[in-house]
């Protein structure tokens, strides 16, 4: 989608009527309804290196965990979804305040599944983002990680690579023969022979013969989810395997 449709598409969703969607107010009492969101390809932001002022969200939790729950866990439903226009697998979906990430403003909950999730703080949900008032625009400083998806993301790419699904890092492996294998986040590939930056390192893992050892997996601390180059980029098979796991997590959520 050409990006002149972008303001156009996603004004034009928003304003489709909501059922009695509870209408947030800005901190001068002032309404801010859910369509004067001012949201841009998030994809396209961070591509030209934007560099935004930290939210009230962004600054009072830069990385959400199981243990920052309350004890009164967001019950809420998204009201809008939709693709990004720069990536059609990645998908928002528009939680309106208040919710466990935030008790005043809305917040999109990224995530590559398109169905929405069953609550803003399901697994499924690679992170959050403040949905912007008139005149302002989600942007790196904004994104707020969720553990929850950090783990998920682990245990499938190890499982893909346990079952030889993803034809790349087989490859991979046939060439390096012996030794420690990168597994790199295809939103920046590094150079051939070359090593990645530390953020895009989802982790490592051994290789014997040329064949991967998946019981080697070992997670890189350093990885971020999201950074200037983008959200999280995987090739092909563990891309297929992420959704699976994604899709069957969501369905024990929702039992």
């Amino acid at each position: 989608m050409a990006s002149r449709g972008i303001f156009s598409v996603i004004r034009s969703a928003l304003r489709k009527p909501v059922a009695r969607a509870p209408t947030p107010r800005s901190a001068n009492g002032s309404a801010h309804w859910i369509a004067s969101c001012n949201f841009r390809s998030f994809s396209r932001s961070l591509s030209t290196r934007i560099s935004l002022p930290r939210s009230p969200l962004a600054t009072s939790c830069r990385c959400y965990s199981s243990g920052s729950q309350t004890n009164n866990p967001d019950v809420g439903r998204a009201v809008q979804s939709f693709a990004d226009p720069d990536r059609p697998d990645l998908f928002y979906h528009l939680f309106p305040a208040p919710t466990s990430i935030s008790s005043s403003t809305p917040v999109f909950a990224l995530s590559f599944l398109s169905e929405p999730p069953p609550s803003v703080l399901s697994c499924s949900v690679i992170g959050w983002l403040p949905a912007s008032g008139e005149g302002e625009q989600a942007g790196l400083n904004d994104f707020v990680e969720n553990e929850l998806f950090r783990e998920v993301l682990h245990e499938a790419v190890q499982s893909a690579l346990r079952d030889g699904l993803d034809e790349v890092q087989k490859n991979g492996a046939i060439q390096t023969r012996e030794g420690w294998m990168h597994i790199h986040d295809n939103r920046n590939i590094p150079a051939l022979g070359r090593i990645g930056d530390p953020d895009d390192i989802i982790a490592s893992v051994r290789v014997e013969n040329g064949e991967i050892l998946a019981e080697t997996y070992q997670p890189m601390p350093s990885y971020r989810l999201c950074t200037s180059d983008g959200v999280l980029q995987l090739t092909e098979g563990l891309a297929k395997r992420l959704v699976e796991v994604l899709q069957a997590k969501t369905q024990q959520e929702r039992q």
